[in-house]
């Protein structure tokens, strides 16, 4: 998974990711996100040099020149790290409003009301879901059914089906790149016949949105960890 931002990232996965056109947006990511190239550059020489790679941290003095929303997401078995921009915003009949994110080498994930409904680019994606969401309420409004349909090796959809029950931990404030921010920890615990998972959402009403997050993406991507890094 590629980054705007300059695409910081550490890659010491031996596979390849598949690529793949899954968004009508085609917006460019912004020029202010230029000022990361030195940085991608850096780390693009000391991985074909063989060199151990550090992943430089991210500060809010990066962060404050840029313009519009952003998004950090990362795969945790693949150990791969990627900042998305908006792509579109969408209306459909379902409740919730759906946002895409993009890096800039294409790869998207689609979220409703901050929950991750499907993705591309990543391989054994996940091709959408049925989630319990209402309004503009961030996070799952309830529990209830989960539906996931998955991309097997063979290009077909697996559906795997899960009842989940949402539980309301309390408030929590979290950090994210120096900024503090007041949220609600909401944690959905899922079973069914292929398994189970907890997701993890720190959700924020006032703002509308979900800082943070830890989220099941299926048995092939497993649990992708997301931040919001700006909101504007």
């Amino acid at each position: 998974m590629g980054g705007v931002l300059g695409m910081i990232r550490r890659i010491l996965i031996g596979a390849t990711l598949l690529l793949s056109a899954c968004s009508s947006g085609t917006e460019e990511a912004p020029l202010q996100l230029q000022v990361f190239n030195s940085t991608r550059d850096l780390i693009r020489a000391r991985i074909s040099s063989g060199q151990e790679v550090e992943r430089p941290p991210l500060r809010r003095s990066d962060l404050d020149p840029l313009e519009g929303s952003y998004l950090e997401a990362s795969i945790e078995r693949r150990d791969i790290l990627a900042y998305l921009f908006v792509n579109v915003d969408l209306d459909d009949d379902y409740p919730g409003r759906l946002r895409v994110w993009r890096t800039d080498d294409n790869v998207t994930l689609t979220m409703r009301n901050g929950v991750l409904v499907s993705t591309r680019g990543l391989g054994d994606d996940l091709l959408s879901s049925r989630v319990q969401v209402s309004g503009t309420r961030p996070g799952p409004s309830s529990g209830g059914e989960h539906v996931q349909y998955i991309r097997t090796a063979e290009y077909d959809s697996l559906q795997m089906s899960f009842a989940c029950e949402l539980v309301d931990l309390g408030p929590e404030t979290i950090v994210i790149v120096e900024r503090k921010h007041a949220t609600r920890h909401l944690q959905q615990r899922c079973t069914g016949p292929s398994g189970e998972f907890v997701n993890d959402y720190w959700a924020d009403s006032g703002a509308g949105l979900i800082w943070q997050s830890r989220q099941w993406a299926g048995p092939g991507i497993g649990y992708m960890r997301f931040r919001r890094l700006t909101n504007q």
